[in-house]
């Protein structure tokens, strides 16, 4: 039985989960056994959601239950934080996939306040939940902290300053938690899902090119064809929850282009290694200097 459902007796809380990426990886998740704790802003949409848990129910031990929130808001993230481990007994999986976009534009045309509520979603939010939930995951005897990345965490995104931002900062409190919690049996990994055709790739058609001039024409041609499916990262993000990824942390892994499934064979090189990390390049004549 364990075999066949990884996640099985393991508590996943999942934010940002009532629509696109997070409902893929709240079924995901369900499908491998685990019982979800779903956080989002949208009480009715997360209600709404709960006919397609129940078909991807594997046994009955599943818990599913729902803790609509603002996660912009602190009192609320840690709200949900008690209530889930009141309500559930804990978490075992932490998978930090609430996110907005924030202002279009360029950083001297777009309303401050504004740029900064994204690094309440999307950086402050995630580092509460885990500092929150990390005595929680030591007590069950380890656990798992999935951040979901985005575009601009690892180059340039002109127009998206906050999201790129904050995107990036997120990777990096990624590797800054792994290396604390190494010893504690508490993986913390990144997740790049690829440009998928969300609600964010909307907003983008709606700025317009004036707005987002260096992007839109691509948004327009990936909302034409569909994008990247979410189900390639809800299943990296399940095989990063599970056992199989044990000892794996501190990565990076982008869901699309990294042949993920085999990084288990490779276990030992990757704990020594910069690969899937975010670093800095220097001129060739300079690392010869200074080896």
């Amino acid at each position: 039985m364990q075999m066949n459902f990884p996640l099985l007796n393991k508590i996943a809380l999942v934010t940002g989960a009532s629509r696109g990426l997070g409902a893929a990886i709240a079924q995901q998740l369900a499908h491998d056994g685990a019982s979800l704790a779903l956080v989002a802003r949208d009480a009715a949409a997360l209600e709404s959601f709960l006919p397609r848990l129940r078909d991807a129910r594997v046994a009955q031990t599943q818990q599913f239950r729902f803790f609509p929130a603002d996660l912009s808001q602190e009192s609320q993230s840690r709200s949900v934080a008690e209530a889930v481990t009141n309500q559930m007994g804990g978490v075992d999986i932490l998978v930090n996939n609430a996110a907005i976009q924030g202002p279009i534009g360029a950083i001297d045309a777009v309303d401050w306040n504004a740029w900064r509520a994204v690094f309440d979603v999307n950086l402050f939010a995630p580092a509460l939940l885990s500092q929150l939930l990390i005595p929680v995951m030591r007590s069950r005897g380890g656990g798992k902290i999935i951040n979901l990345s985005g575009g601009g965490a690892t180059g340039p995104r002109p127009d998206f300053s906050a999201y790129a931002a904050s995107k990036c900062a997120l990777v990096r409190l990624t590797e800054t938690l792994a290396e604390e919690l190494k010893s504690q049996r508490i993986d913390v990994n990144a997740v790049a899902p690829g440009p998928m055709n969300t609600r964010m790739l909307d907003e983008v058609l709606a700025a317009g090119t004036s707005a987002a001039p260096r992007e839109y024409a691509a948004a327009v041609e990936r909302k034409r064809g569909g994008g990247t499916p979410p189900d390639r990262a809800a299943a990296l993000v399940a095989w990063l929850a599970s056992p199989a990824s044990d000892g794996i942390t501190g990565k990076l892994i982008s869901a699309v282009w990294d042949d993920w499934e085999t990084l288990a064979e490779r276990r030992d090189e990757l704990a020594g290694s910069d690969v899937y990390t975010l670093r800095r390049v220097t001129p060739k004549e300079e690392l010869v200097r200074h080896r």
